[in-house]
C-alpha cells in the first residue's frame, strides 16, 4: 500500500445512484436448497419465486395472528 495516495482528481458521487436497487444474498443451506429447487421445478417456477411465495405466507401468518 502507497504511504500516500492523490485524490485531487477525484470526482465526488461519480458512481452514486439514488435509485439503486440493492438485492442482499440470502444463503440457503444445502438442503433446504435441494428441497426449494426440486419443488420449483415441479412447479415450473424458480426458485427465488418459491422462497417469495413461502415468505408471504409467513408474513401473512404472523400478520395474522395480532
Amino acid at each position: 500500500m502507497k504511504e500516500e495516495y492523490d485524490f485531487s482528481r477525484g470526482e465526488r458521487g461519480k458512481f452514486y445512484r439514488p435509485d439503486a436497487e440493492f438485492n442482499l444474498p440470502v444463503y440457503l443451506d444445502a438442503d433446504i436448497f435441494d428441497y426449494l429447487s426440486t419443488k420449483a421445478k415441479a412447479r415450473g417456477i424458480e426458485v427465488n419465486q418459491m422462497v417469495n411465495d413461502l415468505l408471504r405466507k409467513d408474513i401473512d401468518l404472523i400478520e395474522g395472528m395480532k
